[in-house]
């Protein structure tokens, strides 16, 4: 079986605390890791996307520093947006608004196809490592999850951070998570918007590499 018996899963469940304000463009403080250069700083001030991004599936538009993306009928999937950018170990924050998506990932993937996701939806966060689709036997891993409330059309701001096989991500309503797995110690080939339902709204998308 390709599930190792070596690789380890540590799980973590949060909640909100009660003093926490969400907001757009909100500066989180790196939970695990020191931030070093940063090599994205996307502010979506074009009026289309350039490289290095691409548009997988559905509709992708950029209006007033806002990018909004939406499932097409035609697709009847998910809408997918690609940043390729190779990096093994990074931080990763932007905010996002929901209105009406039933889902919204950060996802990312390695050489050999997806590896783990962030899976925000209108009552929760998942942390989970994602299926190997050439394995009939791997199946996804939750890694950890947590109890949430993001309201229609609000905006909030998240910070993924993954170092060797240790990933945190926190959001600025309060929600703090971490875990580990073995296999996402791992070369990333860049950074992924999964959406599914009517859309999602993001701004602010930064990339920093972290400190050795």
């Amino acid at each position: 079986m390709k599930m190792s018996l070596a690789l380890s899963v540590s799980f973590l469940f949060a909640g909100l605390t009660s003093n926490a304000i969400a907001d757009k463009a909100t500066s989180i403080q790196p939970k695990q890791s020191k931030l070093a250069r940063q090599t994205v700083d996307e502010k979506f001030s074009d009026s289309q996307l350039g490289k290095p991004w691409t548009a997988n599936l559905g509709d992708w538009q950029v209006n007033n520093g806002v990018l909004v993306g939406k499932e097409k009928a035609s697709d009847k999937h998910a809408a997918v947006l690609t940043y390729s950018l190779p990096n093994r170990d990074s931080a990763v924050q932007f905010s996002f608004k929901i209105d009406g998506a039933k889902t919204f990932n950060l996802s990312f993937n390695h050489a050999k196809g997806h590896l783990f996701r962030v899976v925000l939806a209108p009552n929760g966060v998942v942390l989970s490592k994602d299926k190997d689709k050439k394995d009939p036997q791997s199946k996804i891993v939750t890694l950890a999850k947590a109890d949430a409330k993001f309201e229609t059309g609000k905006w909030y701001t998240i910070l993924v951070e993954i170092e060797g096989e240790k990933v945190t991500a926190q959001t600025d309503n309060g929600i703090k998570m971490e875990a580990s797995h073995a296999d996402l110690n791992v070369d990333k080939t860049g950074y992924r918007f999964v959406t599914s339902g009517e859309s999602v709204s993001i701004s602010d998308f930064k990339v920093w590499e972290l400190a050795k």
